[in-house]
């Protein structure tokens, strides 16, 4: 399999699904439309939606209901970063390669272009009843989406990483939080949320929570690595970020050799998990690993 050309696929049919969600530009108000539609449209692996389908797939899921909550991931996904960029956090300018929304449109809406994809999310990811009224499947995916994105998942990692700049009471602990709230939540929506909506029971949701949650550990420690080893150029935004916002990282606690060994340690964890699953989906497989080796 050529990873990076079935990858190309996928994020293409992913981009027009997402592109069909999108608000119109139009009305007094579309100002803000334009800021949500480059923030989406800014670029990017596409990969919470990408894992949502594939574990659909995985469990035999077909139908297009899975589509809006694709969307919906993605909108929430893009919220944060919209927010990460801001004065008030990270500060960036670039990102992807291209100006950041807050550096195009402005601070203000910067604000409300994150605040406006988060109630886009939810508008977008409840439009699946309108295809399957019936589906109960429909009103759990929506609980997970909930509380993976809320201050028990994303938001609350993010809290903690806030708190913890600049201190020096950050533990090894306290950092595997963050990065289990922080970057994992998403994931183990979007994974969760496929096999949810594709009928399974919950042992197997439990499992792919398990998986989602090691790949999304490997994936924030690779991205340690990177803010490291990387450039500008390649990474498509500024490097040595975390040390510039005086940030403990996992090569701050473990050193660069020691965290590039726990990337495969926990990868090939993830692979086995899945692998104990009846469903089989190769692509799948080959997305996890990629994503952990990769350069950006």
């Amino acid at each position: 399999m050529n990873i990076k050309s079935e990858l190309n696929t996928r994020v293409e049919e992913i981009d027009k699904i997402i592109a069909g969600y999108l608000p119109a530009e139009e009305d007094y108000q579309k100002a803000i439309m334009e800021a949500m539609n480059y923030s989406v449209l800014a670029g990017g692996k596409r990969l919470r939606p990408m894992l949502m389908l594939e574990t659909y797939r995985l469990f035999g899921g077909t139908s297009k209901v899975v589509e809006p909550f694709m969307a919906a991931i993605e909108m929430i996904h893009t919220y944060s970063l919209v927010h990460d960029n801001l004065p008030a956090m990270d500060n960036d300018e670039y990102r992807r390669g291209k100006k950041t929304t807050h550096a195009v449109y402005g601070e203000a809406m910067g604000i409300l272009a994150g605040d406006a994809l988060l109630n886009f999310a939810f508008e977008t990811a409840l439009k699946a009843f309108d295809m399957e009224p019936d589906n109960r499947n429909i009103g759990k995916a929506l609980q997970v989406l909930a509380k993976k994105a809320g201050i028990y998942g994303m938001i609350g990692g993010q809290v903690v990483d806030i708190q913890s700049e600049g201190t020096s009471d950050m533990t090894k602990e306290k950092l595997d939080f963050i990065y289990r709230l922080k970057t994992g939540a998403l994931m183990e929506s979007s994974m969760m949320i496929g096999a949810i909506l594709a009928g399974t029971d919950e042992k197997e949701q439990q499992i792919v929570e398990k998986v989602a949650g090691e790949i999304g550990l490997a994936f924030q420690i690779q991205d340690d690595i990177l803010d490291v080893t990387s450039t500008a150029e390649v990474l498509g935004k500024p490097i040595g970020s975390d040390e510039k916002n005086q940030k403990f990282t996992y090569v701050t606690f473990e050193g660069l050799e020691k965290a590039k060994e726990d990337v495969a340690i926990i990868t090939d964890q993830a692979i086995a998990h899945m692998n104990s699953l009846a469903g089989k989906n190769e692509f799948l497989n080959e997305l996890l690993l990629y994503l952990v080796a990769r350069e950006k």
